[in-house]
């Protein structure tokens, strides 16, 4: 990872960039709030390690002000400041995680690692197929056989769940819980109505029909 060190000590910069390159980390320094602040707009990191008490600008505000500048990389205090009261001003400030001085190197690098594993996304998919059905989730667009077909806003979100879970059966549940944002069961047909719409648009005139009913269960896209 690609990581921000902020630190205004030398001597526990010098001995945190020696624990942390080891594990194969790109390590920038900077001595201050303000040359840290600079770096983080200006530079693109994998995560930022600061001091809370830092010279010209505190660790604190210097993470507030990247906040409000649409900077997300996380953010992992290291500080003298161990109190209750301490851990929740960072939390608060927007930090993802609060280590306490002293600690231990490997404590140091496990936190450092989950972090990156946790701002580690997979790629999106943009392009969903199922036999020559295509849809594009850049644009928003669907075709079937090279014809667009125009969908609905709610038909479309329908398609791309059923899509993103090709070959699995999906109930009518995750249905109203995913694409709805239900988080209890309406009476109410809302589903089978989309999903008979959709129907309709996709699978009329076409070859093979792609939504499978499983009655008791849910819908399908099945292209075996």
């Amino acid at each position: 990872m690609r990581i921000l060190l902020i630190e205004d000590d030398p001597k526990a910069a010098a001995h945190l960039q020696e624990g942390l390159k080891p594990e194969g980390h790109e390590i920038q320094l900077a001595a201050d709030g303000h040359a840290g602040l600079a770096a983080a707009i200006s530079g693109q990191f994998d995560l930022l390690i600061i001091d809370r008490m830092l010279p010209v600008l505190d660790g604190l505000s210097l993470l507030r002000a990247l906040r409000a500048a649409n900077i997300h990389a996380p953010a992992l205090f290291l500080t003298a400041l161990g109190g209750l009261d301490d851990r929740l001003e960072g939390l608060r400030a927007g930090g993802d995680d609060y280590l306490v001085k002293p600690f231990a190197m490997a404590e140091l690098a496990a936190r450092v690692a989950a972090l990156g594993r946790r701002n580690a996304e997979p790629p999106r998919v943009t392009r969903l197929h199922a036999a020559d059905l295509e849809l594009d989730r850049a644009s928003r667009t669907v075709r079937r056989a090279g014809q667009k077909i125009e969908l609905k806003p709610r038909e479309y979100e329908v398609l791309e769940y059923l899509l993103l879970h090709k070959g699995q059966v999906v109930t009518r549940t995750m249905l109203l819980e995913d694409v709805w944002g239900f988080h209890f069961v309406p009476q109410t047909s809302i589903v089978d109505a989309h999903i008979s719409r959709l129907r309709g648009k996709i699978d009329h005139g076409f070859s093979p029909a792609l939504i499978q009913t499983y009655r008791g269960a849910g819908y399908k896209i099945d292209v075996a």
